[in-house]
């Protein structure tokens, strides 16, 4: 499956792009990151089916690590052929793509930066693709 994230805003050479990086490059499944300006850039069209989108904001579900790995691996096993995670600029997004969205991902109540928070779900990307694959990085417990 096809993690592809999708930020409003351009990360440049930051520490948070590094840390994306860092944790982009560690992620065995397809991964892509799309940038969009601020305003105004369309989503890209897709053909594949089937598709999950997550849009990223503070009123959605929040998920433990494991809770998110296991939703992960089973879009993938059901055969979830691309997942979009949808990043907002400052005004987050509109009411029309929160309510066609598959899920609302928040982490924690707080509003976080749109550069921090693309760093930080490449991180749990990373995190929940090595609990899948077994690997030690996430401690549990």
């Amino acid at each position: 499956m096809l993690l592809h994230v999708i930020a409003r805003g351009k990360i440049g050479r930051s520490p948070e792009a590094e840390l994306v990086d860092r944790y982009a490059r560690r992620i065995s499944w397809g991964f892509k990151i799309t940038e969009l300006p601020d305003r105004g850039g369309l989503v890209p069209t897709v053909a594949v089916n089937p598709l999950r989108t997550v849009v990223l904001d503070e009123r959605g579900e929040q998920l433990p690590s494991m809770a998110f790995a296991s939703l992960l691996g089973r879009w993938r096993d059901d055969g979830v052929r691309e997942t979009r995670f949808l990043i907002g600029a400052a005004d987050g997004h509109d009411t029309t793509l929160r309510a066609s969205a598959d899920m609302l991902l928040a982490f924690g109540g707080a509003t976080w930066p749109h550069m921090l928070a693309r760093a930080m779900l490449v991180e749990q990307l990373w995190r929940a693709t090595s609990i899948l694959s077994g690997h030690p990085y996430h401690r549990d417990g």
